[in-house]
């Protein structure tokens, strides 16, 4: 077996430090840009709303992309309803309520000893079991049956949410593409009417058409303006979809512990039952 051994030298240089070797830098991945996440025919749509706009249509402007505004705003308005109409605590407390009626019977508990044990009749240990077992039985299902009907809601909230969710990226998308389209309608002004407004200004030198390029200039920024409300509506939907999927994967969690209580504890509970019976039966038979 090859074993390192140490190395001894006299008036030799030390060995040279390796040289660090730097890495290269890696390329910065660009941001997505807007027109990324739409479809060929929705670019055309973009282009054909851009050659549109009339930056002098006052109410034009007023109500660019409102439709979609409103319809954000009434979507806002529906899931704040769908939050405020649920209650997961209440079916958390009857979760545990399944729990505790189930952990608080125990037929296996021990026989009282000495003087009062004697008064334990087997006869009678078995009637209070079966007693304690029909009480417990009948609160369990009953909390069942409620846990069923919660789930039933539940499992309707999901899909509603599944809804939501596909209906505000339908909104994203199209503030997307209303800014996108006002943003390129305000480039071809600037680039074409305005400067050659701003030509004629200069070449006449009249009022008129001096009053004419600062009129033209307020109403590029006055889109401008609704342009940034948009985009704040924009980012109503961005901060609204994962609001979305959290509240889904709540009543997700919610549905799986129910259906696991449902068809797992309260079964086996049930089995555990019959079969601490069986042998109380069993037992009381070889006593005989």
């Amino acid at each position: 077996m090859n074993t390192e051994v140490p190395t001894l030298s006299f008036g030799e240089p030390e060995p040279e430090a390796p040289v660090a070797v730097q890495e290269a830098p890696k390329p910065q991945v660009a941001a997505p840009k807007d027109e990324d996440i739409l479809t060929e025919a929705e670019r055309r749509q973009v282009e054909a709303l851009a050659k549109q706009i009339n930056l002098q249509d006052t109410n034009g402007i007023l109500q660019y992309g409102a439709g979609t505004q409103k319809k954000m705003s009434e979507f806002s308005d529906a899931a704040l309803a769908t939050v405020k109409t649920r209650d997961l605590g209440e079916v958390g407390d009857m979760l545990s309520g399944v729990i505790n009626n189930l952990e608080q019977f125990d037929p296996n508990e021990k026989e009282e000893s000495g003087f009062f044990g004697l008064f334990k009749k087997p006869k009678k240990k078995m009637d209070e079991i079966k007693v304690q077992y029909d009480k417990a039985n009948v609160n369990v299902e009953k909390v069942a049956k409620a846990l069923q009907e919660h789930q039933v809601i539940l499992m309707k909230d999901i899909a509603t949410l599944d809804k939501m969710y596909a209906s505000n990226l339908v909104y994203y998308k199209e503030l997307t593409m209303y800014i996108l389209a006002g943003k390129k309608a305000i480039e071809n002004v600037k680039n074409g009417k305005l400067q050659e407004m701003r030509t004629r200004a200069e070449a006449s030198g009249l009022s008129e058409d001096a009053q004419a390029v600062r009129d033209l200039e307020d109403q590029i920024n006055r889109f401008e303006k609704k342009l940034h409300d948009l985009e704040l509506t924009r980012m109503i939907a961005i901060q609204t979809a994962p609001q979305i999927r959290l509240i889904q994967s709540s009543d997700t969690m919610m549905v799986e512990k129910i259906q696991s209580t449902i068809v797992n504890t309260i079964p086996l509970w049930k089995n555990q039952m019959v079969l601490a019976l069986g042998i109380e039966d069993s037992t009381k038979a070889a006593k005989a």
